[in-house]
């Protein structure tokens, strides 16, 4: 394969390819540069805006619940209110009074903008539900808050997500309390936390999750559906850039966290628009300078091709001169001086050389009528009817074994003069071989042997004409002439595996082992044994038609005979062709 050359290029592909090399690819490559660039830089700083985003809110969150928790600190604290609900009042006017006199001065002002509602439970049953106080009941103790706080033994408030609402639930067991259950639940303002969430300024979706790794509040508008369901139990795509704060060191928050997640093909939707830009510059910047230079070359193109294409008349003896035009640069220049020179060489070949042309062409005619004369002399035609009537002038002598040899000589001249194609069926081929065995036979006579088998299937393939006979020749001649017993050729024909296997076996003389390989070597290469011509030539033609989609082998042992093997595909792509 010949080294990929420069000067194997035309001019016009340099040009383009010298654009392309010195001025397309550095252009597209720096703007591919500086468009991965600013892609980095805005996901970066997207990504910062997006992390202090989330901390905000993560702080705006904690405000909020700070506030529940400073009212829980207050009355987990207060001694007197502890006392009056966990005191055992004598009638329900006693405890009036003691809520007119102290409970009812105690819970108002309490609320603020983060707390929506607070509630305490006792199990005193003196105690009459009134405001902000309430009855430790049955019901109140199968509520989902109240079986999710029985989990918490810490003295203070635990954060609880129930029936879509954020909660603050602590014991009021700071003072004795006689055994009775008194509880503080703090319902947090959703719709002010709602509004953090909508407001915090992430460009993506916020999860609130509880210790355990469950949804408790979102911003998705899916949230309910997900609400309880474990975070990493969401199937998010591939290109999503996480964000996660955890509270730590806040006993009533500790492990609760906030995850964000934030589409990158969001976040960088801006720099993608700008994506087709570079790809429209790119294609401006490779087409218009393509086709000034596509213009600006075909000056030259067309009338360097032109130059060739009267180069090549010039080779047929076609001396015609190029139409002049008016052009004073290099090709111009080169156009006046081929025109010169072929109208010289156009002089010398008339004046010097025709002459002498004529009279070795009229030389050459006479030496090729004398050749054809020869030929006729030796025309197979003439051989073929000189055998014939040889043959019948055996006949009416009665000598019917030597009229039947000429008649087999006849029928292999008559095969020789008419097979005009390439390649035989293989029922013509061996037809040819019986004939030259039946001669071979009438010189042995008895000391010859001989079996030709065929698969019917096979006849009707085509093969390379006379590529078997050489083989049975050089057994005959080679193989049995020398034998001083009666000689055996066997020549089988069949199918195997889409495979034409021809298997020829004498019991002659063989071959020493450096004599086959001395065979071999002539049937490979190009060296001259004075012998084995015919075998040389079949060798060659099956190489030649074949290629590699062939097998041939020998095998001999000296004194015993040869045995010889040629395998060829039946597949109608690999057959010869005419």
């Amino acid at each position: 394969m010949p080294r990929w050359n420069l000067n194997y290029m035309k001019l016009r592909d340099k040009l383009l390819l010298m654009y392309v090399l010195s001025v397309f690819i550095p252009i597209v490559v720096t703007n591919v540069v500086f468009y991965n660039v600013t892609s980095a830089n805005i996901r970066s700083q997207k990504t910062r805006d997006a992390g202090m985003a989330l901390n905000n809110l993560k702080n705006d969150l904690r405000v909020t619940i700070d506030q529940g928790v400073g009212l829980s600190y207050s009355l987990y604290t207060d001694p007197v209110f502890n006392d009056t609900i966990s005191r055992s009042f004598q009638s329900h006017f006693e405890y009036i009074d003691a809520y007119n006199s102290y409970l009812k001065g105690q819970f108002s002002g309490q609320l603020n903008q983060g707390i929506r509602w607070y509630q305490v439970y006792t199990d005193n049953s003196t105690i009459l539900s009134s405001g902000y106080i309430d009855r430790l009941t049955d019901v109140v103790r199968s509520s989902n808050w109240y079986v999710q706080f029985q989990a918490y033994t810490a003295p203070y408030p635990a954060l609880i997500s129930s029936d879509q609402m954020l909660s603050l639930v602590q014991r009021l067991d700071n003072l004795d309390t006689g055994g009775r259950e008194q509880l503080l639940k703090i319902d947090l303002n959703m719709d002010m936390i709602k509004q953090y969430f909508h407001n915090s300024g992430f460009d993506g979706k916020v999860y609130l999750l509880d210790p355990g790794g469950h949804i408790q509040f979102s911003n998705d508008p899916t949230a309910e559906a997900q609400i309880g369901k474990r975070y990493s139990e969401i199937q998010f795509p591939n290109k999503m850039i996480p964000f996660e704060l955890t509270y730590t060191g806040i006993n009533y928050l500790e492990g609760w966290s906030l995850h964000g997640v934030m589409d990158e093909e969001i976040v960088l939707k801006e720099v993608r628009k700008s994506r087709s830009f570079v790809v429209w510059l790119a294609c401006i910047n490779f087409v218009l300078p393509s086709i000034i230079i596509a213009a600006m070359s075909r000056s030259i193109h067309v009338r360097l091709v032109r130059i060739l294409k009267h180069m090549k008349k010039v080779k047929t003896q076609n001396f015609q001169t190029i139409p002049p035009e008016d052009a004073r640069d290099e090709i111009g220049q080169l156009t006046m001086e081929f025109n010169r020179m072929t109208e010289t060489i156009h002089n010398l070949i008339h004046e010097v050389y025709l002459a002498d042309i004529q009279k070795k062409d009229l030389e050459l005619k006479q030496q090729q009528a004398q050749l054809h004369a020869l030929h006729s002399q030796i025309n197979p035609h003439f051989l073929f009817n000189t055998l014939e009537s040889v043959r019948m002038r055996s006949l009416i002598k009665g000598e019917k074994e030597t009229a039947k040899i000429v008649h087999n000589m006849a029928k292999m001249f008559r095969k020789s003069i008419s097979w005009n194609q390439n390649d035989v069926t293989v029922k013509e081929e061996l037809e040819l071989i019986e004939s030259f065995l039946q001669i071979q036979k009438y010189r042995f006579g008895e000391k010859l042997q001989y079996t030709i088998e065929a698969d019917p299937a096979v006849l009707m393939y085509r093969i390379p004409k006379m590529v078997i006979l050489p083989f049975v020749e050089n057994a005959s001649i080679h193989g049995i002439e020398s034998s001083p017993g009666v000689g055996i050729i066997q020549l089988f024909v069949s199918m195997e595996n889409d495979q034409l296997h021809i298997r020829l076996t004498d019991n002659g003389i063989g071959m020493t082992q450096a004599k086959l390989e001395e065979l071999l070597s002539y049937l490979d290469q190009n060296t001259d044994m004075g012998e084995h011509v015919g075998m040389k030539n079949a060798y060659s033609r099956l190489k030649l038609c074949y290629k590699n989609h062939f097998t041939f082998d020998i095998q001999t042992w000296e004194g015993e005979g040869t045995r010889i093997q040629i395998k060829l595909p039946l597949d109608p792509s690999a057959m010869p062709g005419d």
